[in-house]
């Protein structure tokens, strides 16, 4: 088979799969009116869930970067005893069923706990909290952002960080000027996924808060209740909603990004 005959082959298997990934979000769409979408839009339920998804999500991300990148830089740099344990158990909650993650967080933060009473001392239960809900989320997404940033600065020159601290700058220096910036796009894209990962969860989050209800349970909790119908418009609006946040946070990424290389030309 020559190479046009092999692209061709290629197109048409890359085009079904690419298919299967368009048509049921596609007909998500063409099976909701406007009158429904906009119906939705104004439903005071959905939007208040929509906020409290995205601010939930957006602060997770933020909070748990503080911790995860750091620990990427590590991954990448040193070698330790134990290193391929940590990063199996790194990526353990991407493949482990998302129930039994709820399960495990709910031990975790239950009121019978340590980190539960500790947290009850201050007036504060994770159980039905956004606390808790971002927990959750954190749960399953944090190795999105561990992976992306690993990948990063292992793409980092070890050269470049061994000349900035022979021209006397400190370790935390050149991680500062030298490594970070050098690794900015994939830390900022595993940002990006761990965030828009924690918009989708719903078997963790479920377990820990049925209430305050996040978009992707109310999704569910619509569908349970009055059916297809009903739920379908929701899903509708929250598809439209992280599909343009994603967007922009990409355009937004990709700009920095571009205006970091001019700056390092």
């Amino acid at each position: 088979m020559n190479r046009s005959g092999l692209s061709l082959v290629f197109a048409v298997l890359g085009g079904l799969v690419l298919l299967f990934i368009i048509a049921p979000l596609a007909g998500i769409f063409l099976k909701t009116t406007p009158v429904q979408f906009f119906e939705t839009v104004r439903d005071k339920d959905v939007t208040a869930s929509i906020l409290l998804t995205l601010s939930i999500s957006l602060f997770t991300t933020l909070f748990f970067a503080i911790g995860a990148i750091p620990l990427a830089y590590l991954l990448a740099r040193k070698n330790f005893r134990g290193k391929n344990l940590v990063q199996s158990l790194i990526d353990l909650p991407i493949v482990i069923p998302h129930s039994a993650a709820g399960i495990a967080i709910l031990g975790l933060v239950s009121r019978d706990s340590f980190l539960g009473k500790a947290a009850s001392t201050v007036g504060i239960d994770f159980v039905g909290h956004p606390l808790g809900i971002g927990l959750a989320m954190a749960f399953v997404s944090v190795p999105f952002l561990i992976q992306s940033a690993r990948t990063g600065f292992e793409q980092v020159p070890v050269r470049l960080e061994k000349a900035a601290l022979t021209l006397g700058a400190s370790t935390w220096g050149s991680f500062k000027s030298i490594s970070m910036p050098l690794a900015k796009r994939s830390i900022i894209s595993g940002m990006i996924m761990m965030f828009s990962r924690g918009l989708s969860e719903f078997g963790a989050v479920v377990i820990i808060a049925y209430y305050p209800m996040v978009t992707p349970v109310l999704i569910w909790d619509r569908f349970n209740s009055f059916g297809l119908k009903y739920a379908r418009p929701v899903a509708a609006v929250f598809l439209l909603v992280c599909l343009l946040f994603f967007i922009v946070l990409r355009i937004l990424a990709n700009k920095t990004s571009h205006d970091q290389d001019r700056k390092h030309i």
